[in-house]
């Protein structure tokens, strides 16, 4: 399918680049791309509480068009569908916050708590202020222990935002915005899955067919139905709202188009929506209009708040964000500087020609293989796994002789920050803790497979999956144990096993792929799984 794009590798700067040539000056970005995406206010009150958010791209106008005053201080851009890396997460939280603190508002999937998280825990240790507040305001799986945070997020962003420009301290930013995190529920409804850009979309739904309860990263949705008429189809989303908003006698409503929907489609669905009984308890009502969106997808979700007189006052209080449309004048677009503390000692370089044979031979398999397993993931996810670890491969590639190559310790920490500062995403935030771990082991003396074994449960511990949830662990874990007793080779054949072991397993157990049904998942190998198998046939080879 065509696109609108010079490059898939350039489309999220370029997008932030058009977006500060439309600000009128209002906007700004800090220095450093392409890893540092963070596009923040180019005129701020150091005094008042930061409000930072983001995540992966394709959702605009979140996150980065909700930068502005009475809403996000700063907005982190990660990849497509891809969690910006915990090095641009707190250059972005270090960019903003002063001595008044900073709220940083998540949204409930794996790579954003794990990324915004640790970027959190290390901001805390410089000495900043900083409340962390996650959004799952997803209704799809009803009792679901990891609910996603969707669209309701904007509710939450407009608490924070209003708090803070009303100067109120840290205390009292985070827990309006909690409130309103507690208080949001959300619920999507889409005809066609999204298309990833330079990408070939992906079939899923026969003609008339329609995915109820879905994420905004391209996944399937909890239940496919027959699409019927507007009426009933609100009516049908209308029941599944839960508490709070069930029972509250005044609701705000969001009628958020996924990305293709059209205006006349979305009119009839939010008068449909209006005419139910919960409508009728519907005070303010926001759209219908783009506004976390899921690239092209051809649907809406709904999102309700449960008001109070609190959160009342924060939705209606003025904002010039172009969220909520406002013609501005173009001007160039203004570069901030990064903030201190960006920079890192340098470790010294030092050559050994077969460490190095080996890595490159892995770096250039795993961007060999980026179309296929984009394809895989595809499948059962939003079809980046590829990206992901190709743009790992090329970014050691390019500092391969920079690296501490004959520093069995250095060279591990070396990659393990490499690719926490270039890969998005878990997976690229898991192998920076793997890497990190398996280097301060060997550092402490361990052998390489004790050190690896090291690396393995540090993963499992900051991850939360073990052997059998269908992750890149049910590659990684049979290899290592492999290398151990027959070498490299026997490690390669361990990992593909490994790997097409997952195929046959019905759940996964973190990540997006636990949302989906076992008949979703069935004959598709894992692929981190499949990246893992590649890495190490690769690394035998080499």
């Amino acid at each position: 399918m065509a696109h609108f794009i010079n490059a898939r590798d350039s489309l999220v700067t370029d997008a932030i680049d058009g977006l500060l040539a439309a600000s009128g000056g209002r906007l700004a970005r800090l220095d450093g791309y392409p890893e540092i995406r963070v596009v923040l206010r180019a005129e701020r009150d150091p005094g008042r509480v930061a409000v930072v958010s983001g995540g992966g791209s394709g959702h605009e106008p979140a996150h980065a068009g909700f930068v502005g005053a009475g809403l996000l201080t700063a907005a982190v851009c990660g990849d497509v569908f891809a969690s910006p890396s915990v090095e641009a997460v707190l250059a972005g939280i270090r960019a903003v916050t002063g001595p008044a603190g900073c709220v940083l508002v998540v949204k409930n999937y794996a790579g954003d708590r794990l990324n915004f998280g640790l970027a959190a825990e290390r901001a805390r240790a410089e000495g900043l202020l900083v409340e962390t507040v996650l959004v799952a305001d997803d209704v799809a799986l009803p009792g679901a222990a990891q609910p996603r945070g969707i669209a309701g997020t904007l509710f939450v962003h407009k608490a924070a935002g209003h708090a803070a420009a009303a100067g109120r301290p840290l205390a009292e930013v985070a827990a309006l915005a909690r409130r309103a995190a507690g208080a949001a529920r959300s619920l999507g409804i889409a005809v066609s899955t999204a298309t990833m850009p330079g990408s070939e979309p992906e079939p899923r739904l026969a003609p008339g067919q329609a995915e109820l309860g879905l994420g905004i990263h391209g996944e399937p949705g909890a239940e496919r139905i027959a699409l019927p008429p507007a009426r009933e189809l609100a009516a049908l989303m209308a029941a599944r709202f839960p508490e709070p908003v069930a029972s509250a006698e005044r609701l705000a409503l969001l009628v958020n188009n996924l990305g293709s929907a059209t205006a006349l489609e979305m009119q009839v669905l939010t008068r449909a929506v209006l005419d139910t009984a919960l409508g009728a308890r519907v005070r303010f009502l926001l759209g219908p209009a783009p506004a976390m969106t899921a690239l092209d997808m051809h649907g809406a979700s709904l999102s309700l708040l449960a008001l109070d007189d609190a959160l009342e006052e924060a939705l209606l209080s003025e904002t010039p964000v172009p969220a909520w449309p406002r013609a501005s004048a173009v001007r160039p677009a203004r570069v901030v500087p990064l903030p201190e503390g960006r920079a890192r000692a340098a470790v010294p370089a030092s050559r050994d020609a077969a460490v190095a044979a080996r890595i490159e031979a892995v770096c250039r398999a795993l961007v060999a293989a980026e179309a296929p397993l984009n394809a895989l993931d595809a499948k059962i996810g939003d079809g980046d796994t590829g990206t992901t670890f190709a743009g790992a491969g090329r970014a050691v590639l390019a500092d391969l002789d920079r690296l501490p190559q004959a520093e069995p310790a250095a060279l591990c920490h070396a990659l393990g920050e490499r690719l926490g500062r270039a890969a998005g995403g878990s997976s690229g935030v898991l192998m920076s803790i793997f890497f990190a771990a398996t280097g301060s082991s060997l550092a402490a003396g361990a052998s390489w497979p004790d050190a690896l074994t090291e690396g393995i449960a540090r993963l499992r511990a900051y991850g939360g999956a073990g052997p059998g949830d269908r992750t890149l662990l049910d590659a990684l874990i049979p290899a290592v144990a492999a290398l151990r007793t027959g070498g490299a080779a026997a490690a390669a054949d361990a990992a593909e096993a490994g790997a097409r072991s997952t195929a046959a397993m019905e759940r996964a157990g973190t990540g997006r792929s636990s949302y989906l049904a076992a008949s979703d998942l069935a004959g598709h190998e894992d692929p981190g799984a499949a990246a893992v198998a590649i890495a190490f046939r690769a690394f035998a080879a080499g």
